[in-house]
């Protein structure tokens, strides 16, 4: 990577994805100065600002490069001119430079699962399942909250299981229709966990390998499995690997955004940490706006709902 002319000494990356957002910063010599990774619960914008105001208090309010990619940040990117990089090609950057041995990566997001398979003197092959969150964190979490665990109980359950048990994981309502058959039986919950686990590897096999071996080294990456021992398992199951025949980063849970902050390179602009933050509250203060053009409502007042709701009887 070609770090000429690199006139600031911090670039950060930002991935914001459908539940969380990673924050990573480094140096110019791509050591990391500050690492995050939390939830959004929806409000992006306002768990943004709180990030970087902790950036500005530890860092002073310096001038810094910064690139943003994951799903829910393209707005944001667009509102206020941060450069954007596709999550895939992000990722893929940053295990080009930093993992020669890797063949295959699987990532493991909210709610969406992604492979990249890299082929020498080939592109990458980059595979992306977006269209259902099925086999995706929030299918794992949706199944926790049916069984009445925290995710962490969820993933120590599975640990100890005997026995694994059909689960459909492309849809959450099969799914759930599958549990629930289990629990009458009184299948135990552990080998229910497992079960899940074991379900969502499957699927994410079956959508995004297709034409593809899983041959060593494959890097894992993502929340999911960075945190679930469980889930990385039931991938070595069913690949019928050694655990030492996969990669999991100190950093898994943040290579998109280590791959944005690479970016930067190729896309500089620069921000004070306060006009940062000024810039994210306004874009706040514009997406609650009402009076922006919006379609008329359909019903000036309760009256006219109401007489449309006696015509529509």
């Amino acid at each position: 990577m070609n770090q000429k002319n690199m006139k600031l000494n911090k670039r950060i990356g930002v991935d914001i994805g459908s539940t969380t957002i990673k924050t990573i910063v480094i140096d110019n010599s791509n050591n990391i100065l500050y690492k995050d990774y939390r939830r959004h619960k929806a409000e992006v914008r306002k768990t943004l600002i709180t990030i970087i105001e902790e950036l500005q208090k530890q860092f002073g309010d310096e001038k810094t490069y910064i690139t943003m990619t994951g799903s829910a940040s393209m707005g944001i990117c667009e509102h206020i001119n941060i450069p954007f990089v596709q999550e895939v090609v992000a990722a893929s950057d940053y295990i080009q430079t930093n993992y020669d041995d890797v063949t295959s990566l699987v990532d493991i997001g909210g709610e969406d699962t992604k492979m990249i398979f890299f082929r020498e003197n080939c592109p990458p092959d980059i595979r992306m399942n977006g269209s259902c969150a099925g086999g995706t964190g929030a299918f794992i979490d949706q199944m926790a909250a049916l069984m009445n665990v925290d995710i962490a109980e969820f993933d120590a359950l599975a640990q100890k299981s005997e026995n694994i048990y059909p689960v459909a994981s492309r849809c959450g309502v099969f799914a759930k229709t599958d549990v629930q058959n289990l629990v009458a039986r009184k299948i135990p919950l552990a080998d229910i966990a497992a079960s899940i686990f074991h379900a969502v590897a499957i699927q994410t096999i079956n959508a995004l390998a297709r034409g593809f071996d899983l041959t060593p080294k494959i890097l894992l990456c993502g929340g999911p499995l960075t945190f679930l021992s469980s889930l990385r398992k039931a991938f070595y199951d069913i690949i019928a690997l050694d655990e030492s025949d996969f990669v999991l980063p100190e950093n898994s849970a943040l290579i998109p955004a280590m791959g944005a902050a690479y970016h930067v390179v190729q896309k500089r602009v620069e921000f004070a940490f306060s006009d940062l933050i000024s810039k994210l509250k306004e874009s706040v203060r514009f997406s609650n706006d009402q009076s922006l053009d919006h379609l008329p409502a359909l019903f000036n007042n309760e009256a006219e709902y109401q007489k449309q709701k006696q015509i529509r009887r």
